[in-house]
């Protein structure tokens, strides 16, 4: 290959060193800051597209315009109560001014993290060591965590940062003191279940004392009328015995008489000593009864 071959390989390869330094481009999900010896130059450019720059003069810092995900190490509070809780909170932010973020954490979204972390610390023990322990486990939480999170939006909003949600992943109480709470817990329920066991066991001897009246006073009422209605039957056999009797005094004085003899006759093992002339015997001797 000739010289002058050589000599255009390098001024082509010097023109594509010179265009990859002089162009770059901005992606969707990226802001761009044109840096000049250190200094930022203009303003961020947010529109994806192709730019121009100095080549070797000016470079650029990529920086996300995304919204982003910090979770926070578990930390321990002491509640308003003198309660201690074991949290473990994660936010939501976006950087919505990359120049003044660039300007005020040099060190980029390490920096900007670690700035958080500080943040979102100090804001929760702020504000939860206020309310006592149950204001954290129930539905006053929401609002509290909007306090939280608009007290560090408003201390991040110098760094060029937008905090949008701070929310507690996990609010337990410490491991030391779980198993005393527990045991506490498990108490005030044995002592609620007996409790209602007793409050149950006078309900049913009070039920069964009614019960048990009513029962009594039901018996003694069936027997009163049982009484009365035997009476009235005796009453009105005795009408018809007399009626009986009135009608035809032989033939009932026979009747009877029969139905003695069978009572006393029919019964197995019985033994009787009577004389023959007996009047029981009447009527083995005249079918009318007489003598």
């Amino acid at each position: 290959m000739s010289i002058r071959a050589w000599i255009f390989l390098g001024l082509a390869g010097l023109i594509l060193v010179g265009l990859s330094q002089s162009l770059y481009t901005v992606d969707p999900t990226r802001q761009v800051l044109v840096r000049q010896f250190g200094a930022i130059v203009g303003e961020p450019k947010t529109s994806p597209g192709l730019y121009a720059k100095i080549p070797f003069v000016q470079d650029v810092q990529r920086i996300d315009k995304r919204v982003l995900d910090y979770e926070a190490e578990e930390f321990e509070i002491i509640a308003g109560d003198q309660k201690r809780l074991v949290v473990d909170a994660y936010a939501r932010f976006r950087i919505v001014n990359a120049k003044l973020y660039a300007q005020t954490v040099p060190g980029g979204e390490i920096s900007l993290r670690s700035l958080l972390d500080s943040l979102i610390n100090s804001e929760i023990r702020s504000v939860l060591s206020a309310v006592p322990l149950h204001a954290v486990l129930t539905d006053q939480r929401a609002s509290l965590m909007d306090e939280i999170t608009n007290r560090v939006s408003a201390k991040a909003k110098p760094l060029g940062v937008e905090v949008i949600d701070v929310r507690l992943k996990r609010a337990d109480l410490p491991a030391a003191n779980s198993k005393s709470v527990f045991d506490r817990m498990k108490t005030d329920r044995e002592r609620e279940a007996g409790q209602l066991r007793a409050e149950g066991d006078e309900e049913k001897q009070r039920i069964t004392a009614t019960a048990d009246r009513e029962v009594a006073v039901i018996k003694a009422d069936a027997g009163l009328k049982a009484q009365f209605v035997m009476g009235d039957a005796d009453a009105e056999a005795t009408r018809l015995y007399a009626e009986a009797f009135s009608r035809d005094a032989d033939f009932y004085g026979f009747f009877r008489r029969m139905e003695a003899y069978r009572s006393a006759f029919g019964t197995s093992g019985s033994t009787m000593i009577l004389s023959p002339e007996s009047d029981f015997f009447r009527y083995f001797g005249s079918p009318n009864g007489k003598r």
